[in-house]
């Protein structure tokens, strides 16, 4: 599926005003085109949205070729569901498919061992899992760099649904009702697999010396 070039944003407006960004007027201006079957209006979405879903499906799976398929199948399933599409968050429910194609894909084979995230950044015909801006020192790169490390191998510890419910709530930021609806469980199951979840992670890291001092020399909350 080939990737048009983003369209341009669009000016102030009373939508943003309202806390609304301009970016939010041109995702619902491309899912209301691509709902009448513009194809070009769908590929502009594949390149807002892809680098998200395959991070989605990279953590979910834990390796690139299997993150890959089942990114493409979620963009396929996506567009030929375009017209089931009511309103809301087209990103929470784009996710809601890429999350469950990286179910499918679990429930299919048995788990290999996770590559590791680095190695699908260091291949040139993937997207970039970081967000788009200013090229970032070396200092900076090495400190993502060991960072994404120690993500992966405190991820890797957790039971396939609990790490699913902490890739989308808290790297890929859905709240939970969009992480319910995302994963079909009830709101206060999510909350219960997040709190399960996020305490197995502090222990994980508080066990490993390794990771305690990443997450140290990083800053990051525990």
């Amino acid at each position: 599926m080939s990737t048009s070039p983003r369209p341009p944003g669009t000016p102030q407006s009373a939508a943003q005003s309202s806390g609304r960004h301009a970016s939010d007027e041109v995702v619902e201006a491309l899912v209301e085109r691509a709902r009448q079957g513009d194809l070009q209006a769908f590929n502009s979405l594949v390149a807002r949205f892809q680098d998200g879903v395959y991070g989605l499906t990279l953590r979910m799976l834990g390796s690139p070729q299997p993150a890959e398929d089942a990114t493409q199948e979620a963009f396929i399933r996506a567009w030929q569901r375009m017209e089931t599409f009511r309103g809301g968050s087209f990103r929470s429910w784009l996710f809601t498919i890429a999350a469950n194609q990286a179910r499918d894909e679990l429930r299919r084979r048995a788990r290999r061992p996770a590559q590791s995230l680095d190695q699908a950044r260091d291949d040139p015909d993937r997207p970039d899992l970081d967000p788009p801006g200013d090229e970032p020192s070396p200092e900076t790169e090495a400190e993502r760099q060991e960072m994404r490390a120690a993500l992966e191998a405190a991820l890797r510890t957790l039971p396939d649904d609990w790490r699913e419910v902490v890739v989308l709530s808290d790297i890929h930021g859905l709240d939970y009702r969009e992480v319910a609806q995302a994963t079909g469980l009830q709101l206060g199951t999510v909350k219960s697999r997040l709190s399960r979840a996020r305490a197995r992670l502090r222990e994980v890291i508080q066990d490993s010396r390794e990771l305690s001092e990443a997450v140290e020399r990083l800053g990051v909350r525990r």
